[in-house]
């Protein structure tokens, strides 16, 4: 019932405020009604029903299915920029597999960022499910140009990647000595903001023959999916409505979750104050041309 309340009130609020800036022509409570409608639903969460998306169903099953213990590479393929739309994927699919036992590598063929976050969101994470870093997950870090690391790693891992992220030699891993090359990988999670995830595709999953399962920004979405018409991709996320489908999933309600609320209100702010500016445009029209058709 505090909820519902709350929310009744945040509506007058945003009412109010778009009632100010119709009355004083002054844009700038419009813009403090949006920040509002952004912050609210992170401190009150809105609950607002989500439908999985065939692909995230698609990326879902193909994890699941994986049998406990196996080995997934999962990267962090994108710029602090997108933080908002793929973090949350990322945190997803560690929840998805640190709870299926899962061993896994992870990697960045980002410079900027791209080390420091799937440092922190891995161990994070790791010490959720009691997780013990070189026996249950080992992160590589970052090399630079990615072809030819992407090609390198089919023959052999340690050649590309001597040591790992903090510069222990990946002999001295004991994770990692049995894993060699893609052939002891059998899942790889693309989490990207970029074009890399072509290169995943086009290298990787033509010539290894391993299946590649994406979480993509919103914006990137569109051209993947003729990926996963193919059957070349093995599920995809699209922006943080893939994230919030994929938590729903996993039975997580996270970040995505919260974001989805914050864009869904404003969304529906905005699309009402489109429509009252309408109406109150001809209103004001049509009250216009009676005045001048009366003083006639």
């Amino acid at each position: 019932m505090g909820e519902v309340l709350a929310y009744i009130g945040l509506v007058i609020v945003g009412v109010f405020l778009l009632y100010k800036t119709f009355k004083t022509d002054d844009r700038r409570y419009i813009y403090l009604a949006v920040g509002i409608f952004v912050i609210f639903p992170f401190f009150i969460p809105l609950d607002i029903p989500v439908i999985v998306s065939p692909e995230t169903q698609q990326l879902y099953d193909a994890v699941e299915a994986l049998p406990d213990s196996s080995t997934v590479l999962l990267t962090f393929d994108y710029y602090a920029s997108a933080l908002p739309e793929t973090e949350p994927m990322s945190r997803a699919a560690l929840h998805h597999l640190f709870r299926k036992d899962c061993k896994v590598v992870t990697l960045t063929t980002i410079p900027l960022g791209g080390p420091s976050i799937s440092e922190d969101v891995t161990r994070e994470m790791a010490e959720i499910y009691g997780k013990e870093y070189g026996i249950d997950f080992v992160n590589l870090g970052y090399k630079a140009n990615y072809v030819a690391v992407l090609k390198g790693m089919g023959s052999v891992i340690d050649i590309i990647y001597p040591t790992d992220n903090s510069g222990t030699p990946l002999s001295e891993i004991p994770m990692m000595k049995d894993i060699k090359n893609y052939s002891d990988i059998d899942f790889i999670y693309v989490v990207s903001d970029n074009g890399i995830v072509d290169y995943w595709m086009s290298i990787v999953n033509a010539q290894y023959q391993i299946e590649v399962g994406c979480g993509v920004t919103a914006v990137m979405a569109p051209k993947y999916y003729a990926y996963i018409g193919s059957g070349q991709m093995t599920g995809l996320l699209g922006g943080m409505k893939g994230a919030a489908e994929y938590e729903r999933l996993i039975g997580k309600k996270d970040e995505a979750t919260k974001g989805m609320g914050a864009q869904s209100l404003v969304h529906l702010f905005i699309i009402f104050s489109v429509l009252a500016g309408n109406i109150i445009f001809f209103f004001e029209r049509r009250k216009r041309f009676n005045q001048a058709g009366g003083a006639r």
